[in-house]
């Protein structure tokens, strides 16, 4: 069945879908010999794709699978500085595969990782918003701290839904809360906190929709159940 090449590109795992639009502007990809055009389709049964010359892969099986991001990885897949990025912690998986949104560097926990192109696309579409729970340590102004949360609808002038906050613990140092958000925006949470008074010190994502980061230990990865697969593709 023809489809877009860049979503064939992305699928046979060669780079992401808009790198794949990147090579069709530069001319670098030919279908049945003849240099191809961004917005062209062709059928990956039947057509012979090639990329600077070189056929186009077989898609891989799709994986699946989740990484306790730790503090100081960034989540793109190269870093022009040289820091180290959450795809090196799971390239033993052994195929390709790319994170579905973002934990900023000072971040961690749960981050999903996959090669299904379609899959990451829909998630990472505007209309689909899933819970994003964290647990977060901050200090600054801790009375009335989760009032403070919970009461913001704006951010930076861009409306939100109220997040969900509860007090997990709290010293006279620092309370740690758990704080749940139905969007996500650029480090929101952390946006939020200083709106607040509030001052992060450390931030965990624990839960996103059905995936749960559990017991897994900061720099390790697990492959998705069966189940949570079928979850997140809403079968």
């Amino acid at each position: 069945m023809p489809e877009r090449l860049q979503k064939l590109i992305a699928r046979a795992g060669l780079c992401s879908r808009r790198a794949g639009e990147e090579l069709l502007r530069q001319g670098r990809v030919c279908v049945n010999g003849r240099v191809a055009r961004l917005g062209e389709q062709a059928d990956a049964a039947s057509d012979r794709i090639e990329v600077d010359g070189r056929p186009l892969p077989d898609a891989p099986e799709c994986v699946y699978l989740v990484l306790h991001k730790p503090k100081g990885y960034v989540t793109t897949l190269s870093d022009e500085f040289g820091r180290a990025t959450a795809a090196e912690l799971v390239a033993e998986c052994g195929v390709r595969v790319f994170p579905v949104g973002r934990l900023d560097r000072d971040s961690e926990g749960l981050l999903l990782f996959t090669n299904d192109g379609a899959l990451t696309q829909s998630l990472l579409h505007p209309s689909h918003q899933v819970d994003k729970v964290y647990r977060v340590t901050v200090a600054g102004a801790l009375d009335s701290a989760a009032e403070r949360l919970m009461a913001q609808t704006e951010l930076d002038g861009e409306p939100i839904c109220s997040p969900e906050v509860a007090v997990l613990s709290r010293s006279d140092e620092h309370s740690v809360l758990r704080v749940t958000i139905h969007e996500g925006k650029n480090r929101q949470i952390r946006r939020m906190c200083e709106k607040a008074g509030l001052s992060v010190m450390r931030l965990v994502r624990v839960q996103e929709g059905n995936l749960l980061l559990g017991d897994l230990k900061p720099g390790k990865w697990r492959y998705l159940t069966a189940t949570e697969i079928k979850v997140l593709k809403g079968r």
